[in-house]
């Protein structure tokens, strides 16, 4: 990657791309109803101080469908316990299948077995009616949970659909989580339904996950009915007893015509679907959010921030277990083509998903920086090995991304593409700051914070602070928090997750800082960083300095304050292969951490690791880790069952026991 200065304008759009946006459309319709605004910095101002106004205005711009219309659009304002659309009923998977017409495709579908193919709306609308009214026939009920144990693949989609129609509530994760992964998560929800898979391909090579399935279901006394899908052995006997159902057979049925079928109309925040937290320390924290919250929610976020257009294709690499997946069916909402792709990344190329948007003409890619930088290793510039014609946006996410991250996008994908860096999380199902397709790029910068999300950077006293790095807060409530964990019936592990620190304020734990032009910067985990004399570092800047050095495939740093005001920082780091930990690179480490910041980014000591522990959602286990290495015990401090690799602790562990370079 090449060496760049934050700041540096890395794109324009140009007046058509600009006259073209949803962005600009939305403009002109509040102009018409008597509010003009020059730029997008005034219109979040005003969408974020006028709640009412700006939400009231979403819910009329996206014309949401509902069989009764709200009282009002704002009940209650204060956090937590926000009221939104007091009054309204509606449903998610309605508003979804909204634009079910002949012939058109609703989805396209990829694996590593077989190239694109196409779901079309009468297809799709048709498979979910008759899914829901047979599960209503198995005696689902609005309110019950149903979990998933699916890879990304129609059959999921469907049987979201079809569940969330009834007025149940989904869940789901991929069937690479362990039994124990899944049952942490599952357990809580005490599901009546499941659906499941017998295994998967990935890497080209099978997975059969029989064993695993047997033992969460065991696990899961309450369920009474399991919908059974053959994806890896299509042939294969179904598994015997009367609580299983084959996946064609539960699809199966006459045609049900839309008029004839009810979508169960639900409070706006009836809960639709829990999301699970990466649980790296006690169980995952269960995330509900509401019907209401994510259908209005996501109609802004995909077309206003993301300027998804109808019919275009949106593609983003993810599970069923992470909140991508959520987002990216929710294109539906707005008649575009989720893209769904089911195995590795990286099979049978590095450049496999740049060949996915050439075979499937996808407009909207999105990538994480992880990614990137694994592209930029081997050398890979898509560019040069696919056609890229279709692709207008890329969404960068799911870690903080870097000036040099955003720059090789241009320098290897295209010239004229809006590259928009973006952070969220589950905790909202969303973007918290992201793109503005009508503003420039700049490297290292995310545009701006997103439309009615008050995002602020605040000091340790709550004051909001500009061109410093504080806290992430959000200011004012917004439709897409949480209504709630499950199993929290006094609010007190929510109150504890998000409004401890600052009463009535939300924090959301990343360290954060905003420009003066609103430009914002996600540097790392609040709770990771590291704090030398003082001064606070986010790890970001640490990863972001070792891209540069060839021979460091990954790295991992914490901080550890010592009784006295001392400190310890450790730097581990897995070395690309034939390339050993000596002092010339731990030198060459140390004078680049130097060079492109200041002496207090230099560790203490730098240690060779095999592997750097990661959440199976892809986050870097920097907590965990720190918790050990001041002493805490293994199994208290990280949920094995929550890790990609979870071998990848050991050597931590290891080094935390015989260690001699600190005390406490």
């Amino acid at each position: 990657m090449r060496a760049i200065q934050d700041g540096v304008q890395l794109w324009a759009p140009s007046p058509e791309r600009i006259a073209s946006a949803n962005l600009t459309h939305y403009l002109g319709w509040l102009r018409d109803r008597g509010h003009s605004f020059d730029n997008y910095r005034a219109l979040w101002e005003w969408s974020v101080t006028d709640l009412d106004g700006f939400w009231g205005s979403i819910w009329d711009y996206f014309d949401v469908v509902a069989s009764v219309a709200p009282d009002r659009v704002l009940g209650r304002r204060e956090m937590p316990g926000a009221q939104w659309f007091p009054g309204a009923r509606l449903n998610y998977a309605e508003n979804a299948l909204r634009h079910e017409r002949p012939d058109d495709e609703a989805l396209i579908y990829l694996s590593e077995q077989h190239g694109p193919r196409s779901l079309g709306w009468e297809e799709l609308g048709a498979a979910v009616r008759r899914l829901a009214v047979n599960l209503r026939s198995m005696g689902l009920k609005p309110g019950d949970r149903v979990v998933a144990y699916l890879p990304n693949t129609p059959e999921a989609l469907v049987a979201m659909l079809a569940v969330t129609s009834t007025g149940a509530i989904w869940s789901s994760c991929g069937p690479d989580f362990g039994p124990r992964g899944a049952l942490d998560r599952f357990a809580q929800l005490e599901p009546k339904f499941v659906f499941c898979v017998d295994g998967y391909v990935y890497g080209g090579k099978p997975f059969d996950r029989r064993p695993e399935l047997a033992a969460i279901l065991e696990g899961l006394p309450t369920v009474e009915k399991v919908i059974y899908v053959r994806h890896l052995a299509p042939s294969d006997p179904v598994p015997l007893g009367e609580k299983y159902t084959v996946w064609e057979d539960a699809i199966s049925g006459p045609p049900v015509p839309r008029d004839a079928f009810h979508f169960e109309q639900v409070p706006f925040d009836h809960p639709l679907w829990i999301l699970f937290s990466s649980g790296t320390t006690g169980l995952p924290k269960a995330i509900i959010h509401s019907h209401g919250g994510m259908i209005i929610e996501q109609y802004k976020a995909i077309s206003l921030q993301m300027d998804v257009h109808p019919r275009e294709r949106m593609f983003f690499f993810t599970t069923t277990g992470w909140m991508m997946w959520n987002f990216i069916v929710s294109a539906l909402l707005l008649d575009a083509v989720p893209v769904l792709y089911d195995g590795n990344p990286a099979f049978p190329a590095p450049e496999a998903l740049w060949r996915m948007v050439e075979q499937t003409g996808a407009s909207y890619f999105g990538a994480s920086p992880t990614y990137i930088g694994i592209l930029d290793k081997a050398g890979i510039v898509p560019r040069e090995r696919c056609d890229l014609s279709s692709l207008r946006s890329i969404v960068l996410a799911g870690s903080p991304v870097s000036a040099e991250v955003t720059a090789w996008v241009y320098d290897n994908v295209k010239a004229d593409i809006w590259a928009s860096p973006g952070s969220g999380g589950t905790d909202v199902c969303t973007g918290i700051v992201g793109g503005a397709v009508t503003q420039p790029v700049y490297a290292g910068e995310i545009q701006a914070p997103q439309l009615g999300v008050a995002a602020r950077a605040f000091d340790g006293q709550g004051h909001e602070i500009i061109d410093e790095v504080g806290e992430l807060v959000i200011t004012q409530p917004m439709p897409s928090m949480p209504v709630g964990f499950w199993n929290d019936p006094d609010g007190s592990r929510m109150h504890e997750s998000y409004f401890d620190q600052y009463p009535g304020i939300w924090r959301h734990g990343d360290f954060f800082k905003v420009n003066e032009r609103g430009g914002c910067f996600v540097l790392g985990r609040s709770d990771a960083t590291l704090n030398r004399h003082g001064i606070r570092i986010g790890t970001a800047e640490i990863y972001r300095s070792l891209l540069s050095v060839n021979e460091v495939e990954d790295a991992l740093i914490v901080n550890l304050d010592l009784p006295g005001g001392h400190f310890f920082m450790p730097l581990f780091v897995k070395v690309r292969s034939g390339n050993p930990l000596d002092e010339a690179l731990k030198d060459k480490i140390r004078a680049r951490l130097r060079a492109d910041y200041s002496a207090r980014h230099i560790p203490d000591k730098i240690y060779a690791v095999p592997e750097i522990p990661y959440t199976l959602t892809g986050k870097k286990m920097e907590i965990p880790v720190r918790r050990i290495l001041m002493g805490a015990a293994p199994e208290k401090a990280a949920n094995r069952a929550g890790m990609a690799k979870p071998e990848a602790l050991d050597a931590f562990i290891e080094y935390a026991r015989t260690q001699t370079d600190y005390r406490f």
